[in-house]
């Protein structure tokens, strides 16, 4: 199937709105963000992903409730800059309980009910989403520094003034292991927040390293160095 993407303006973020309808009743689900590679995967797959503004990454609706929208149908406005997106949705839109994000007045007037519990089928969302939800604050503080903010006093200083935190960082958590478990928790928090903010100055995600564990991941450690080093621009000198 041919895609009008000449006809797409994306925003100065590689962004544009969707608009999600229920295709049977025509109800408003919700609206996200897509980029290229979220609409690219949702032609692909037949299952809606977005761009998620806060984590700054894809992501496929229903992956953590399994709640997923069957994309039907895709539509542009006559700008080209938003989508309506014809979907069958599993139970429900919202994070809340409620089929759709829309649940409510202006006036603060519910006006339907909740046909999920939210607590259990979201249970632990928060700590499983808190890497990705630091790492989308760093990537906004590099977009859009503030005079109040730590990130972008850091980011200003440029890579060898994060890079010497990191340092510090890890040489404090060697040394916590002498002052229990709560030190270590607490400079291993210190440690992953600058670490973080140095992959956003490098422009490498979280999820790019993530999918480098998962490629090492069943490898010996000992095959894995050896790899390394073989294919080291050192070694071929």
């Amino acid at each position: 199937m041919k895609t009008q993407w000449d006809e797409l303006k994306f925003d100065a973020d590689g962004l544009i709105p969707a608009i999600v309808q229920d295709r049977e009743n025509g109800q408003v689900l919700m609206v996200a963000y897509m980029n290229r590679e979220a609409l690219e995967r949702t032609l692909a797959t037949g299952l809606a992903h977005f761009f998620s503004r806060s984590r700054r990454k894809i992501w496929q609706k229903g992956e953590s409730s399994g709640h997923v929208q069957a994309v039907e149908e895709i539509l542009y406005d006559c700008d080209g800059d938003a989508l309506l997106i014809r979907v069958d949705q599993k139970v429900a839109a919202c994070h809340t309980g409620h089929r759709s994000c829309f649940y409510r007045t202006l006036s603060g007037k519910t006006v339907s009910d909740k046909v999920f519990n939210e607590a259990e089928v979201y249970e632990d969302r928060e700590s499983r989403e808190v890497l990705d939800r630091l790492f989308g604050i760093i990537s906004d503080r590099k977009r859009s520094p503030r005079d109040d903010s730590y990130t972008s006093r850091l980011l200003t200083g440029g890579r060898d003034a994060v890079g010497d935190k990191v340092l510090e960082e890890a040489r404090e958590l060697v040394e916590a292991m002498d002052q229990g478990p709560d030190r270590v928790i607490h400079e291993a928090a210190d440690l992953i927040y600058h670490a973080w903010v140095l992959l956003a100055m490098a422009d490498v995600s979280p999820e790019q390293v993530q999918d480098e564990l998962v490629r090492r991941f069943g490898k010996s450690g000992l095959a894995e160095k050896a790899e390394r080093k073989k294919n080291s621009p050192k070694s071929k000198v």
